[in-house]
């Protein structure tokens, strides 16, 4: 028997993977797709390289007792359980910047074909149609093109279609705007870019906040001659409000590459003809699927030799005391919580832990809440390596304090920012009991004690009598159950603060009609799932 380690191929990667893995493992293959055959085949095996059609599950992961690394040769991660990876100890890579220049060059070439119609000319003169007229376009050149989303997809995008001529504006709450002054764009609110873009291009993640973000309010806002593009994530872009706003005249066309349900071979926006669809191509070059292979064929032989792994999703690559690991998803869930409450990305950044942990390297938990921080603000997978690089590209100076004294809890951990306009927002949590139970403890200078949970609801408002009934009132009106909730004010008749734990996602018109009713201060919906 060889004493190599065992490298699993699942799916047909590119020749040059292969190469790049070298000669120090034993390569196997198998079909992923077919459970059957997967199962037995990952018993053995060291590491195991997927595309998109294996699903390495809680069972696949149960099932390899020697797994050290799964590597995904591609970004989206929908088919690699990440949390089951982490608890049996396995490292989960991708290749996350694989298919930027690929999913950029797209979006430009939907941008181009929808301006000058050439799919729809290009079928027509195939079948046997010379319609000149019919296919008149419009020229890129001295238009407005609203990016939104400026991560590196985004910039990208923006850095192509400037050399056509076009002015670019952009909108993205999480970048500064010195750093998108030094690229030549202009920063606006979402309302303004929709009131002045000749084109929109969506870069974005897609959270319960995106979702929809591009709907039927926003598209009785844009140009009736503008044409929308959407080459990140499906659903960010309303299909239903899209469909009706060409139909009446109130958008000039679009250039889909993704769908709310894929694979999508039956849409409404199939039947128009101002729409050029492609069954999201996004990351389909060879070039992309070569990178995509070769990058997660280094990071196998890398975890395999022991050293850091730079697209390690899960873990740093180093070694993580016992005690530590438990804070691990605690401050990563906090740096979302603080995304959520901020709106932006703070100018400065401080995770601070205080107690019995801090006898070990906690060094990996500030990663962990920087990882929570950027995780539904970038359209790419957020690691504990890239992590401290998106905030670099940010601006973001980020520090990490530490203290033994921790007089309330056994440990804690604050993510605190300083944002733009000098307001300060924080958030804080410890783990409770044996089972380590995720508790936030304060919101800023608020005092709580709740358990977290994948929906929840913080407000600021003056308080007084009958708030906290009008709050369930409009929630059971909704159909929403609370959970759990948690008052605390600094004196009476002062600000409060409400924290609340929902069964589900909070729809952003049920939380606009509860901040006016109260008359809240503040109102943010934060989701952990």
């Amino acid at each position: 028997m060889s004493s190599k380690p065992v490298v699993l191929i699942a799916e047909e990667l590119s020749p040059a993977t292969v190469d790049a893995l070298g000669p120090d493992f034993e390569i196997r293959h198998c079909n992923g797709a077919d459970r059957a055959e997967l199962i037995p085949a990952i018993a053995d095996v060291d590491a195991i390289l997927v595309r998109s059609a294996t699903k390495v599950d809680a069972e696949a992961i149960a099932a390899a007792g020697k797994l050290r690394v799964v590597a995904r040769a591609g970004v989206g991660l929908d088919n690699v359980d990440v949390s089951a990876a982490t608890k049996a100890g396995v490292m989960v890579v991708n290749a996350p910047t694989s298919n930027i220049v690929t999913a950029a060059e797209l979006a430009c070439g939907l941008l181009v074909a929808t301006a000058r119609n050439i799919p729809q000319a290009n079928t027509a003169l195939k079948n046997g149609e010379w319609k000149r007229s019919k296919y008149t376009g419009v020229e890129l050149s001295e238009k407005t093109l609203g990016v939104v989303g400026l991560g590196r997809i985004g910039v990208l995008v923006a850095q192509r279609m400037s050399a056509f001529g076009m002015k670019i504006v952009a909108y993205d709450p999480y970048v500064q705007p010195a750093r998108a002054a030094q690229m030549g764009v202009k920063l606006l609110a979402l309302d303004e870019l929709l009131e002045v873009a000749d084109f929109i291009t969506v870069h974005l993640p897609k959270t319960p906040e995106t979702l929809g973000l591009i709907g039927d309010e926003a598209l009785h806002k844009v140009k009736p001659s503008v044409r929308i593009v959407n080459a990140a994530r499906g659903g960010i872009v309303d299909e239903a409000a899209l469909y009706s706003a060409i139909k009446e005249g109130r958008v000039a066309g679009a250039g889909l590459d993704v769908y709310a349900k894929e694979p999508c071979t039956d849409s409404p926006l199939f039947e128009l003809d101002q729409v050029v669809c492609t069954p999201h191509l996004g990351a389909s070059t060879d070039e992309a699927q070569e990178k995509a292979g070769i990058a997660v064929a280094k990071s196998v032989r890398l975890a395999l030799a022991g050293e850091l792994v730079p697209d390690a999703v899960n873990v740093q690559g180093g070694v993580i005391a016992e005690d530590v690991k438990p804070g691990l998803p605690l401050a990563e869930k906090l740096g979302r919580i603080f995304t959520a409450l901020a709106g932006e990305v703070a100018a400065r950044l401080d995770v601070e832990v205080y107690g019995e942990i801090t006898q070990h390297d906690v060094k990996v938990l500030e990663l962990s809440a920087l990882k929570g921080v950027f995780e539904d603000v970038v359209d790419e997978t957020v690691s504990y390596v890239n992590a401290p690089l998106f905030a670099q590209e940010r601006g973001v100076e980020v520090r990490l304090t530490t203290s033994s004294e921790s007089p309330d809890h056994r440990n804690m951990v604050t993510v605190r920012g300083t944002l733009s306009d000098g307001q300060e927002v924080s958030v804080s949590g410890t783990l409770a009991g044996p089972k380590h139970l995720q508790k936030i403890v304060a919101v800023g200078d608020y005092d709580v004690d709740l358990a977290l949970a994948d929906h929840m609801v913080v407000l600021r408002y003056e308080d007084r009598p009958g708030v906290v009934g009008t709050v369930g009132r409009i929630l059971g009106e909704a159909g929403l159950n609370i959970a759990g909730m948690q008052v605390s004010r600094a004196e009476e008749g002062g600000e409060a603060l409400v924290v609340l734990t929902v069964d589900d996602t909070l729809p952003a018109p049920v939380l606009a009609e509860i901040a006016e009713e109260i008359g809240a201060t503040s109102a943010r919906s934060v989701n952990l799932i």
